[in-house]
């Protein structure tokens, strides 16, 4: 397996809005990120990814993008930008900026000019249509924030894909004069010193074009209702051939981080994008363990989370990417509940079950990522009204849900409150001070209320913090090889409570063990792994003196979300 600097790397998200303000107006922003370094030099990440900072109307919080090569004026001026970089790479943090091209905004000028005559020389950078016979939508296909997928547009007499918000009109890759656009405004960035980029919904950018032109319907889930027509959309028949065009004409002539949000991904897939032979992209961000706590109608659809379907995802995505590819290793994002509200305890257990999830993401396969606020045990937030809420999806999904569909408004907020992308996006909880010291202005959305108790600077003053664990964790990385390049093998599969694993280098091996219950299961070590001795390598809970040797562990009785990571010796 060949070594990279981004395989060792830790990766940490920034979303501006929500990070820190520093001009008062109640909204993050460059010069605030620029303040908050030490922060995340102090934390021990080798990388940033920056959330979309682009020249937007924000209908989409920035991934609406009406000018790629200017800084949104809220967020500060190119010079901020600047003044950020060079202060990152002062303290060896690299930057991986957002690159949003399945879509743009409707306010971008080549759709200004596209949508006003079929002959514009810009008409052909998006996906058009005609009508049906009947004067109805090309397809049956419901747009990501609802409604349809199609948007009629009066002067050229014809609908507009836009798998997004309506706002957000996709971009027609079939088109070379697109294709090309992308690479300069690439070009644009990395040769200001950007390491790389976090592409949104790359695996879109190929639509499933029939013969004759058309698109598919797709199948009917829902009777008398659009259908998702997402499913249709991934992982089109021209992807990788775009793919490997970028890397040759772009990412080929500089040294990048490069990770694709792949919604829909398989592991061939991943494979086959990721390979560092033959594909295009160091890794995907793939969904298939985060859609695992929703039931059939998707992500609102609320189930809880079977273990061993957990396992069984993960461990595939490890075993058949090992040797072949790269995964990315993730628990939350700008657009993820809080990790410790989902799969963990965000009540008694907050900051153990913090700890806990941490360790079993970290300690696979993989490059890590932390998004902001994590460090510290983020919650959810349960607003008890929905115009506490600012995020599209979530606006128009309660719209639709309780006028169109008659769902129980109760019902609809327990959702949002368990999965709604505001989670993510409450302000970055810097003390217990006014406003949590994220701005001396309005904050752009609320704050979650329990900021008193848990910000960066209780964090940072308490030895035991889920921060302090993180710095730990990060670099047991760093000093460890294994935890980057050794192999994966998942054990007890079908326990219900206990994931544990091992991962080997050569002669080294360490095992993982991991409680997600609060219950205290008891943990045997399969006896084909013997070892005459253990070293505790990191644990959530005070050092324990056990296991004094691999006899202690044939009947470890964890305690409520547990985590241990133990070198067995042999």
């Amino acid at each position: 397996m060949k070594h990279a600097w981004w395989k060792e790397s830790v990766v940490y998200q920034i979303y501006p809005r929500s990070f820190a303000d520093s001009d008062g107006d109640g909204i993050g922003d460059l010069n605030g990120i620029t303040a908050k370094l030490d922060h995340l030099k102090t934390l021990g990440v080798d990388v940033v990814w920056l959330s979309p900072i682009y020249r937007s109307p924000n209908d989409d919080n920035g991934y609406d993008i009406s000018d790629y090569r200017a800084i949104m004026a809220e967020f500060g001026t190119m010079a901020d930008f600047d003044t950020m970089l060079a202060g990152m790479h002062q303290r060896g943090i690299k930057l991986m900026m957002d690159l949003v091209v399945n879509h743009c905004s409707d306010e971008h000028a080549w759709f200004q000019a596209a949508r006003t005559s079929r002959d514009n020389p810009y008409h052909d950078y998006f996906i058009w249509r005609d009508p049906k016979p009947d004067g109805s939508p090309p397809t049956n296909w419901e747009a990501a924030f609802n409604g349809s997928v199609w948007e009629w547009n009066e002067p050229t007499g014809e609908y507009y894909l836009h798998m997004f918000s309506k706002k957000q009109p996709d971009l027609n890759w079939e088109n070379p004069q697109v294709r090309a656009e992308v690479h300069a405004l690439m070009r644009f960035w990395l040769d200001k010193g950007v390491d790389g980029f976090r592409m949104d919904v790359i695996n879109m950018i190929s639509k499933p074009w029939r013969a004759d032109g058309s698109l598919p319907d797709a199948p009917v889930v829902r009777e008398g209702f659009l259908q998702p027509g997402f499913a249709l959309t991934c992982n089109g028949p021209r992807l990788l051939e775009y793919l490997r065009e970028m890397k040759a004409e772009v990412l080929d002539h500089y040294d990048t981080i490069t990770v694709g949000e792949a919604p829909m991904a398989t592991t061939q897939q991943g494979r086959e994008i990721s390979n560092e032979r033959s594909g295009a992209l160091n890794m995907l961000f793939q969904f298939e363990h985060m859609d695992l706590d929703s039931g059939p109608l998707g992500k609102w659809d609320l189930k809880p989370l079977d273990l061993r379907d957990l396992k069984r995802t993960m461990s595939r995505w490890q075993d058949e990417l090992a040797g072949e590819g790269w995964n990315s290793l993730y628990l939350s994002n700008h657009d993820q509940p809080r990790p410790v509200s989902r799969f963990g305890d965000d009540g008694e257990f907050r900051v153990v079950s913090a700890k806990m999830l941490g360790t079993w993401l970290h300690m696979h396969q993989g490059t890590p990522y932390v998004y902001q606020g994590e460090e510290l045990g983020m919650t959810n937030v349960k607003f008890a009204r929905i115009d506490d809420y600012q995020d599209i999806e979530i606006l128009n999904m309660y719209r639709v849900a309780t006028t169109e569909r008659g769902q129980d408004p109760a019902q609809v907020l327990a959702s949002i409150h368990a999965k709604g992308r505001d989670n993510a996006r409450t302000p970055m909880p810097w003390t217990a001070g006014p406003n949590a010291g994220f701005t001396g202005g309005k904050p752009w959305l609320k704050l979650n209320p329990n900021y008193p108790q848990i910000n960066a600077e209780q964090a940072l003053a308490d030895p035991d913090s889920v921060f302090h664990y993180y710095r730990r964790l990060i670099a047991l990385r760093h000093a460890h090889p294994i935890v980057v390049y050794g192999r994966y093998d998942l054990l007890l599969p079908e326990h219900p409570h206990i994931y544990a694993y091992t991962r080997t280098l050569g002669a080294e091996r360490l095992l993982v063990v991991c409680n997600f219950s609060h219950g205290q299961p008891v943990f045997e070590l399969p006896a084909d792994i013997f070892h005459s001795g253990t070293e505790l390598m990191i644990a959530n809970y005070p050092v324990p003196t056990e296991p004094a040797s691999t006899e202690d562990l044939r009947a470890l009785r964890l305690r409520p979300y547990e985590a241990r990571v133990i070198r067995l010796r042999a």
